[in-house]
């Protein structure tokens, strides 16, 4: 009978201690998932707030935007390109994360949602890859915007 008690608390003590790591890598997940989702808002903020140098310190310097047809390589081509959003006093667009998917290894995840033109308007959704580059520190290193469909018209 003590063979059997041991054996069982020996049992209940490993079910416990799997459960606890389960729970933490479930909490450490969610904390990885929070960090993009607060990544990708402080991002967006940037176009709302029209400080390009504030957008152009959440790229990864290998960075790659689609931009239409054209595919822009590298820190520096990206923010460029985007200077002519973040000129005059008005944003053209306005983004925001619904959805922040991390790995596993927490060293990439993405995060998607809709584009908004200045009415509010749905008009596109974009799709972003991040890399955590050291702890809590995430750089965009893919961006992908798509036009929203009218499905109303023939």
């Amino acid at each position: 009978m003590r063979r059997f008690l041991s054996v069982s608390l020996s049992m209940l003590l490993i079910a416990t201690s799997l459960l606890a790591s389960h729970a933490s890598a479930a909490g450490e997940h969610e904390e990885l998932v929070r960090q993009v989702m607060q990544t990708e808002t402080a991002f967006a903020k940037t176009m709302e707030a029209r400080d390009h140098k504030a957008f152009a310190e959440f790229l990864a310097e290998e960075s790659i935007f689609f931009s239409g047809k054209k595919v822009l390589h590298g820190k520096q081509e990206v923010a460029a390109a985007w200077k002519r959003f973040y000129e005059g006093p008005a944003a053209p667009f306005s983004w925001a994360p619904e959805t922040v998917e991390v790995l596993d290894s927490g060293k990439l995840a993405l995060s998607s949602g809709p584009v908004r033109d200045p009415q509010g308007k749905l008009v596109a959704t974009f799709t972003s890859i991040w890399r955590q580059e050291s702890p809590g520190v995430w750089r965009i290193i893919f961006d992908k915007g798509n036009d929203v469909c009218d499905c109303a018209k023939p």
